[in-house]
């Protein structure tokens, strides 16, 4: 064969060839859609779930093509759950608690009174029984979900007056969700549920008269110091808040192993970068709240925590009592609460106790 023949049958072939191939790449791209409970651009719980977004699209290398809608920009907040489990988005970024109402062990996977810390909950997920569960009660509602951030253990709210007893808490309007609420409901306040984007009119008009958000560095932007002085701590609603990244389930299994092996590796990854962003910033902001803008930091004293402490026990009892899967998954949160508990109580807790003591912090 003539060799100049040869080469430019080859150049055809091989033109034919990246002329075919170019679409085919195209067909084997998969549109994303990403929809979030959080505001566009806030810090804490915005951002993170932007991030985490863009994450995705930038390991798959284009393979998922990712679209981003942060809350009200394409469903209301929490009509994200739907949206997803619908098939028409095919992700969420939120707070699982929201969904109690459709099952209330859902909340176990954001967070309950009195429950798991950002350390015990990691634990609790991915050693100690926790994604197996989460996999039974997503699996109910046609969902794959997994860990991808944390809030670690918040504030207890904004009040526009002082809690010194539980009876201050009494026919209080506070903006709470979750078992919290349940919580504060037992006390004789009426829980309100608020996206993030309506909690500060709520506020500021009185049409509520407290909030929980989440802490300093997410609160400090929220500019809750306008509407409420006090600024209690601890909070014993959400001790360490998981946020959750929700998939389809038919979309989660249409996609390739690498695929999702890179999706649980993003969110991985943000898991333990937002908790890390979140502790840094923190100290900062609840500094400026109170030199910057006359915050007054109160702590519950141990009169009303004791109060929680027993509404507490009566809302998780009433939870676990729903149904099977919420007393197999309650039951596996009360075991690995005191097992992985006692070891954080010996560890973390007792040295920073004792640390903080010899540095005098």
């Amino acid at each position: 064969m003539d060799r100049r023949k040869f080469l430019t049958g080859t150049a055809v072939a091989g033109a034919a060839t990246a002329t075919l191939a170019a679409p085919a790449i195209a067909q084997a791209s998969k549109d994303m859609v990403i929809v979030s409970t959080w505001p566009r651009d806030f810090p804490g719980l915005g951002l993170p779930a932007q991030r985490l977004a863009a994450r995705i699209g930038e390991l798959t290398e284009g393979r998922l093509n990712v679209q981003y809608f942060a809350a009200g920009e394409r469903v209301g907040a929490f009509d994200s759950f739907d949206e997803v489990a619908s098939g028409n988005a095919q992700a969420y970024i939120a707070a699982d608690y929201y969904w109690k109402g459709k099952h209330p062990g859902w909340a176990a996977f954001t967070a309950i009174p009195f429950g798991f810390t950002y350390t015990e909950m990691d634990a609790w997920i991915k050693f100690a029984g926790g994604q197996e569960l989460w996999d039974e009660i997503a699996g109910e509602f046609g969902l794959k979900n997994f860990a991808c951030g944390n809030t670690g253990t918040q504030m207890g709210g904004w009040f526009n007056k002082e809690i010194e007893s539980a009876d201050d808490l009494k026919g209080l309007k506070m903006r709470i969700p979750g078992l919290g609420g349940d919580v504060m409901s037992k006390l004789g306040a009426s829980p309100v549920s608020l996206p993030g984007g309506q909690i500060y009119e709520n506020l500021v008009s009185g049409a509520i008269d407290a909030t929980e958000w989440v802490g300093p560095y997410n609160d400090f932007f929220m500019k809750f110091y306008e509407a409420a002085k006090y600024y209690y701590f601890p909070g014993m609603h959400e001790p360490g808040a998981q946020i959750a990244f929700g998939m389809n389930g038919e979309f989660w299994g249409s996609l390739s192993k690498t695929d999702q092996a890179i999706i649980q590796a993003a969110c991985n990854e943000e898991n333990a970068r937002t908790m890390a962003e979140t502790n840094a910033f923190n100290g900062d902001y609840l500094g400026r709240l109170v030199k910057d803008h006359g915050v007054e930091l109160r702590e519950f004293n141990d009169d009303v925590y004791d109060s929680f402490g027993e509404a507490a026990e009566e809302v998780l009892e009433e939870a676990r009592d729903h149904s099977a899967l919420s007393k197999k998954i309650y039951d596996s949160v009360i075991e690995k609460r005191a097992e992985i508990g006692k070891w954080s109580a010996s560890a973390d807790v007792a040295y920073t106790i004792k640390r903080n003591r010899v540095l005098g912090i």
